[in-house]
């Protein structure tokens, strides 16, 4: 019964998430979804990428958290349309919440939605959100094992950022053996290291993101088992 349960969420949750990626195509908006463990620096990514690509495009956000908003607060100064998720509890964001928050959106100004997901690298990979891009962001204080422990989320990405390099003379971290792993998981993923504190690598980053979302057709065969 629990599974035959587990199986119907999900069946409903890729269902919604097919139609909130079909009207986002309809309206020629791109959703990126950013996933990392808490303390990756997913917000802090966010705002130094807001401040080149809120420039080039409208983009709205959707941040999702298990309790507060202090992450939605963080990101007022920016002025984007912005919708707050209390997951109250749940590890992850599914699509019926993700189209809650789309109907709180002008959509018909916006090119852009990035959804920050919870703090978490297994369960958010489970659930599609509509999205045409996955985000895997790691962090060099997090170790360089986690693209072999957590495969899913690094094969499931359309792209990965490492973050803190500028803390990396501090630790036995390796970016070798980090970026082994990962292409042992997914050979051709984008990686980009850098700090998003101190802006080391972030532009090759913001380059790359421009081009992908402003430029790049729509990727409008995504689905969760991608």
């Amino acid at each position: 019964m629990i599974i035959e349960l587990q199986q119907s969420v999900m069946r409903a949750n890729n269902t919604k998430a097919s139609e909130l990626r079909a009207m986002l195509d309809a309206k020629q908006v791109k959703m990126i979804n950013i996933i990392g463990s808490p303390g990756a620096g997913k917000t802090t990514l966010l705002e130094r990428t807001l401040e080149r690509l809120s420039a080039r495009t409208a983009v709205a956000v959707i941040e999702g958290d298990v309790e507060t908003a202090r992450d939605a607060e963080r990101l007022q100064r920016f002025g984007v349309q912005l919708v707050s998720i209390n997951t109250g509890g749940m590890c992850h964001l599914e699509a019926p919440a993700i189209a809650g928050a789309l109907e709180q959106l002008n959509l018909s100004e916006i090119g852009v939605v990035v959804i920050e997901n919870v703090g978490n690298l297994i369960c958010p990979v489970e659930f599609d959100l509509g999205d045409h891009l996955k985000v895997a962001i790691s962090s060099v204080p997090e170790g360089d094992d986690k693209p072999g422990k957590y495969p899913a989320l690094f094969r499931a990405a359309e792209v990965a950022v490492l973050n803190k390099i500028d803390l990396a003379p501090y630790t036995d971290f390796s970016l070798e053996a980090f970026e082994a792993d990962l292409r042992s998981i997914n050979p051709g993923l984008p990686l980009f290291p850098l700090s998003a504190r101190t802006s080391e690598g972030l532009e090759a980053w913001l380059d790359w993101l421009e081009q992908r979302v402003l430029t790049a057709p729509l990727d409008t065969d995504r689905s969760s088992s991608s």
